[in-house]
């Protein structure tokens, strides 16, 4: 095996045609041979280079509409020959088969016919069958081949002539690392679109994870951990990973996993009036509707000052200079909207650490799509939790109704419910947070740290009394006995929504209809682990 290897015969077939004549130049100025198909050779004819046509080199023409052009002994042999294997040597001289050296391919482009909607026949015939099999080939034979699949490598390739005339095996390597992603990529997104679009399969047999362009963070949860931020290939919608970032240190582990639990939480008000969500910990810890943005986010605030220190601020509506001053006057360490003006840019900007995110537009939170967690040994796979309930789907199941003002705070804080660690607990008073219980291991807990939170809220403003006083509730799951629900009853919640379905649901609603509550079933659950 040699280290660098100075090419003598090259085969270049394309469909992205960028940079291909300067390849074809760089190539030809070392003295390369050069073998081509199609477009590619007109292109490179078209630039005044020597071409030779795959089809001198088989003896075979194309046909079949180019389905078969490359699949041939002369090219695949080599390809994959080893050259410095005597049998290998002996069979490409008895049957006349030339080494080549450095293969140049891309694919067919199957995911942008995807993505523009084409119809089935042109997806099918967008299958490329020679291009990954020549990738295969010449990757597998790195050793000997210099296997070029992007963009990158071909500048690098261009760069590797330039210092040596040739390629080293590290490049080689590197190259041949690159071009089985290319085509571990593609026969993803080709058995993707087969499973879901094609056959309409909820859970294939096989579940293509395709994952891309990761961005190196500074370490994970914890600074002894590494983590790296991939998006997935192919059309995809709007999310954090497609914010622009406008100002601020780099976005760490943290901060992306708790922007998008912010960016999901306010994506449920984009088609209302201003609001604003805070995120601690991945755990909403304030979210209001307000008049202007400015009073969203003083609402949203004042249900739990202490833990907002810290946390992630997402607005459904742009920022200006008021609400901007507002925010930056405590520490924050992200904040997410879809625009922001000029004067809120120049506020924000003070503050040179506060990470500032754009995304334009507001993620549909209705759509559909999977969610994919990894447990040891495995991955969990759901549907996203897209569910709603509207006004027709409640359950009205106490001698009390809830009042017009009452039922709009019950879905204010069913929303927000939603979007709380279980077993969740959300008081909520003129569509606003009034207290909010997280993750607790009994919902009696989370009723109770709630209640608890509003006081200490109260004290912090100097309230006469918590704003659980007067409030409606909102429970993710059903209540198991009646005790959580005196609780809330206790601290001064007038009505409850919750999805009902526990053994003990006629002793829960006795209770209610004892102290006077209005109580609606859902009959929809909203756990979040």
């Amino acid at each position: 095996m040699t280290d660098l290897i100075k090419p003598v015969r090259a085969l270049l077939s394309v469909s992205d045609k960028a940079g291909l004549v300067e390849l074809g130049e760089a190539l030809a100025r070392y003295g390369v041979e050069l073998v081509s198909t199609g477009g590619t050779a007109a292109a490179l004819r078209a630039a005044g280079l020597t071409v030779s046509d795959v089809a001198e080199v088989t003896g075979f023409p194309e046909m079949m509409d180019g389905r078969v052009k490359t699949l041939h002994p002369m090219v695949h042999g080599g390809l994959l020959g080893v050259r410095d294997e005597p049998a290998h040597a002996e069979a490409m001289a008895t049957h006349g088969i030339g080494a080549i050296d450095v293969l140049v391919v891309d694919l067919y482009p199957f995911e942008a016919t995807v993505a523009k909607g084409a119809p089935r026949e042109d997806v099918i015939e967008n299958i490329d069958i020679g291009g990954p099999a020549m990738i295969r080939s010449a990757a597998k034979n790195h050793a000997w081949v210099a296997c070029v699949t992007t963009q990158d490598d071909r500048a690098a390739l261009i760069a590797a002539l330039d210092d040596n005339g040739g390629t080293t095996l590290d490049q080689r390597k590197a190259f041949a690392a690159h071009a089985f992603a290319t085509t571990a990529r593609y026969d993803a997104m080709i058995a993707s679109w087969f499973g879901f679009a094609d056959q309409q399969q909820r859970f294939p047999d096989t579940l293509p994870l395709i994952l891309t362009a990761p961005q190196v963070l500074r370490y994970g949860e914890n600074p002894h951990q590494q983590a790296a931020f991939y998006t997935p290939a192919g059309p995809h919608g709007m999310g954090v990973g497609q914010a622009t970032q406008v100002q601020g240190k780099e976005l760490s582990y943290n901060n992306l996993n708790d922007a998008d639990g912010a960016l999901e939480l306010i994506a449920e008000f984009r088609d209302g009036p201003p609001a604003c969500a805070i995120i601690k910990h991945a755990n909403p810890c304030g979210v209001a509707v307000g008049a202007t943005p400015a009073a969203a986010w003083a609402a949203a605030l004042a249900c739990d000052p202490v833990s907002a220190f810290g946390g992630i601020v997402a607005l459904n509506t742009p920022l200006d200079a008021e609400t901007a001053e507002a925010i930056t006057a405590i520490f924050t360490e992200v904040v997410i909207a879809p625009d922001a003006d000029e004067a809120a840019r120049e506020i924000f900007a003070r503050k040179k650490n506060l990470r500032l995110l754009l995304t334009g537009t507001l993620p549909d939170p209705r759509r559909g799509g999977l969610a994919v967690r990894q447990i040891g040994g495995g991955w969990l796979v759901q549907s996203r939790d897209n569910g709603a309930v509207m006004t027709g789907g409640i359950k009205i199941v106490t001698k009390r109704e809830p009042t017009p003002a009452e039922l709009n705070d019950l879905f204010f804080a069913w929303t927000v419910a939603r979007h709380v660690k279980s077993n969740a607990i959300v008081y909520a008073k003129d569509r606003s947070t009034a207290g909010i219980g997280a993750g607790q291991m009994s919902r009696l807990d989370s009723t109770r740290v709630a209640a608890w939170k509003a006081k200490d809220a109260a004290e912090a403003a100097g309230w006469p009394q918590p704003r659980t006083i007067g409030s409606v509730v909102a429970s993710d799951a059903f209540f198991p006995f009646a005790d959580g629900l005196i609780a809330a009853a206790e601290a001064g919640a007038t009505a409850i929504i919750q999805p009902g379905g526990s053994m003990r649901d006629a002793e829960v609603i006795a209770a209610a209809d004892e102290r006077g509550l209005a109580m609606v079933f859902t009959g929809m659950r909203h756990f979040r682990h």
